[in-house]
């Protein structure tokens, strides 16, 4: 549903983002990370044709940001981080105005106010000037505009940003439910969000993608994955009984284990070659077995989003500016 390619933008002789690309598959929830200024706010402005491009093509629902940009826009929801609420008119009223702007027709703009109010949980306060609201039911009021006429995709930037715990979990089940019919980019801060609600990650920094993977490659891979998606190693912990030095020394002769070393006492990591996992634990066990030595346990040592992000905004791929 969206198709980025070499996607670039100026602002005077500086990059915002360059040669940016990237996919959004149908009924995917896609999270789309990177620090502050990283270019994540600049890419889906130009995705939602609010900025122009320098340079590079995009699609958003078969449609040119370029060639069509007026058809992209039927087809995108977007809710900007800032949502810009007219404060001083009622929930309804607003929506109905966002219906009209968007083109839907007169006979069907209350139906679709109201399936946007009862889709986003704005029923109590629909009748109430927006300035009144909390920031939660301010943040359902931008959630609800973007879904007005149905856009197959929807791109969200920090939907969550400043609510409190409960708003958080209310408006994740929202976006989760709202996968069903709509395609997801979404932008956050908040890393846990994306490793329950995201089928895939995006990692941009320094106006470059770092990293695209799915969350199942990224939760299953524990070595460095190559940037793009490649095919990463995996890490696992072991706990064997025995000679540290015959431990050792029966792993390092195996072909399937890349690297190996102690780190406590019956504790080592080791780390297979790419390709050899999941098949690496049982040749690892016959091996140690084979050598008499015991083996209590041996398991995929496994890193959280926040680790891989960190890993990634560090390494070299985002040092090639």
């Amino acid at each position: 549903m969206i198709e980025v390619q070499g996607l670039t933008k100026y602002y005077g002789p500086i990059a915002a983002i360059e040669d940016v690309s990237f996919h959004v598959g149908q009924g995917e929830i896609v999270g789309f990370l990177g620090p502050n200024g990283a270019g994540k706010t600049t890419t889906m402005r130009i995705l939602t044709g609010f900025s122009p491009a320098s340079r590079g093509t995009a699609k958003v629902a078969g449609f040119d940001i370029h060639e069509a940009p007026i058809e992209v826009k039927k087809r995108v929801g977007y809710m900007p981080e800032t949502v810009p609420l007219y404060t001083e008119m009622v929930v309804e009223k607003f929506l109905a105005y966002v219906a009209e702007v968007k083109g839907v027709p007169r006979a069907g703009r209350r139906a679709e106010v109201d399936r946007v109010i009862e889709r986003c949980g704005v029923s109590p306060v629909a009748k109430r000037v927006i300035r009144h609201l909390s920031k939660g039911f301010r943040q359902r009021v931008g959630l609800a505009q973007a879904l007005i006429g149905s856009p197959p995709v929807l791109i969200l930037d920090e939907p969550t940003v400043g609510l409190d715990p409960g708003q958080i979990v209310e408006i994740r089940r929202m976006i989760q439910d709202l996968a069903r019919e709509h395609t997801v980019l979404l932008s956050t801060h908040i890393l846990p969000e994306v490793t329950m609600i995201c089928q895939r990650v995006v990692i941009i920094h320094r106006g470059r993608i770092a990293m695209q993977e799915s969350m199942r490659d990224l939760t299953w891979n524990a070595g460095p994955a190559a940037s793009g998606g490649g095919e990463g190693s995996q890490v696992m912990e072991l706990n064997a009984e025995g000679s540290p030095e015959k431990v050792l020394e029966t792993l390092r002769s195996m072909e399937a284990v890349k690297e190996v070393r102690q780190e406590g006492p019956d504790m080592y990591r080791l780390e297979g070659v790419p390709g050899a996992a999941p098949a690496l634990g049982p040749p690892v066990v016959r091996a140690l077995t084979a050598a008499g030595l015991g083996v209590r346990f041996l398991r995929p040592k496994t890193r959280s989003l926040e680790d891989i992000f960190m890993e990634v905004v560090a390494s070299d791929a985002g040092e090639r500016r």
